[in-house]
């Protein structure tokens, strides 16, 4: 199974959050380092995260037509 980690950006949606993955490359010409972005959405059975959580998805089976993975833990809890 592979694993996600990332950023809550939005809990608006009952039992989903987004989370966006943070990822760098190396671009093949200048060697430099370029940061991308992906949301994705996740499943989040209990709503025990947050705005700014760090947490852990992984992939699953889909849930929805664009819901394809599920909280598997929260790494570190925002700042209040």
């Amino acid at each position: 199974m592979r694993t996600k980690v990332g950023t809550v950006v939005s809990t608006g949606m009952d039992k989903t959050v987004v989370v966006v993955v943070e990822r760098l490359i190396k671009h093949r010409r200048y060697k430099k380092y370029i940061r991308r972005k992906k949301k994705y959405l996740a499943h989040d059975e209990n709503g025990v995260c947050g705005v700014g959580d760090k947490v852990k998805i992984v992939e699953t089976r889909p849930m929805s037509r664009s819901k394809r993975h599920r909280l598997l833990s929260v790494v570190r809890k925002a700042p209040v």
